[in-house]
């Protein structure tokens, strides 16, 4: 297992070497294979790309980022600029923006709301991701369901047995209304995100929260 110091140097070597990320106002901290991303970058999708270029690590445990996105002047877009274009993308998205509200204030985008399933949730806050001008995104809509929470659990499960790339044996499943938690240990974070993508797959679900520890077995590079 690499140490911190290592870890961190790989990450920091990650990150210049991704494209979609400039690493010049990313800070990198490393404490028993927990990295800590700090500092600012130009826009919402790069935050995202530089806590899943840390992620792709070896000896990585978890990221945890405290990046702050600043805007460059030529970017900048009015909040009512930005709220139509995400109606519109919404509209297209989800084939009709039904009951959805959208808030922005200062670029960060607040969705609320109901739909029908948890895909339509995260395709949603995905589309709204995506938009020039958003530093943010607060997903609040929630999940229409009447599923049984022993049905979701079950749900689940038959999904872990359907994904290819995952090992569910050692995952927990507890299902508390339709907020499903996710605990135990997976080999890398392929896995962890093929565990979560497989629990929002089940009817009902309104959130997912994924307690995965990484546990890496053997040494090797990272990619």
């Amino acid at each position: 297992m690499e140490s911190d110091t290592i870890i961190r140097q790989l990450v920091a070597e990650e990150l210049d070497h991704d494209p979609s990320v400039t690493a010049d106002g990313i800070g990198v901290a490393v404490a028993d294979g927990v990295v800590t991303l700090s500092g600012h970058v130009a826009s919402y999708p790069e935050r995202f790309a530089a806590v899943r270029a840390a992620q792709r690590v070896r000896g990585v445990k978890a990221v945890a980022q405290d990046l702050l996105v600043r805007l460059p002047n030529l970017k900048k877009r009015a909040d009512d600029e930005i709220a139509g274009r995400a109606i519109s993308i919404l509209n297209w998205t989800l084939h009709g923006i039904g009951n959805i509200k959208v808030t922005v204030d200062g670029g960060w985008v607040t969705l609320a709301g109901r739909v029908d399933s948890s895909h339509q949730k995260k395709d949603a806050e995905r589309a709204i991701r995506l938009l020039g001008g958003v530093t943010g995104v607060s997903n609040e809509i929630t999940v229409k369901t009447s599923a049984d929470p022993v049905q979701i659990g079950s749900e689940i499960r038959k999904a872990f047995r359907r994904a290819a790339h995952l090992d569910g044996a050692g995952i927990s499943v507890t299902v508390d209304g339709s907020t499903v938690t996710l605990i135990g240990r997976v080999k890398d974070w392929h896995e962890r995100r093929a565990a979560e993508d497989a629990a929002w797959t089940a009817p009902g679900v309104n959130e997912v929260i994924d307690r995965l520890t990484v546990d890496y077995l053997d040494v090797g590079r990272h990619g």
